[in-house]
């Protein structure tokens, strides 16, 4: 599951790469502020996808917890 999580950050930071379709045509300031607010949303896109990551290793760690809590055999 890390692996599948770790190349989907990757593939989604590395496909902002070059000058996004809706900046085509677009020169000097212009350019500059729609490649600057691409990187933004790719950004935001990459960190949504760590939160989920993160938020999905939690619930792995709670399951796995109660699992070792339920199948510990009794003290004596």
């Amino acid at each position: 599951m890390q692996v599948l999580f770790l190349i989907w950050v990757i593939l989604a930071a590395t496909s902002a790469s070059g000058t996004p379709e809706e900046c085509r045509g677009l020169t000097g300031d212009d350019l500059e502020l729609c490649k600057d607010a691409g990187d933004v949303g790719t950004t935001i896109g990459v960190g949504l996808v760590i939160g989920l990551w993160l938020a999905a290793d939690f619930v792995l760690a709670l399951t796995y917890v109660i699992y070792r809590l339920a199948s510990r055999q009794p003290r004596n």
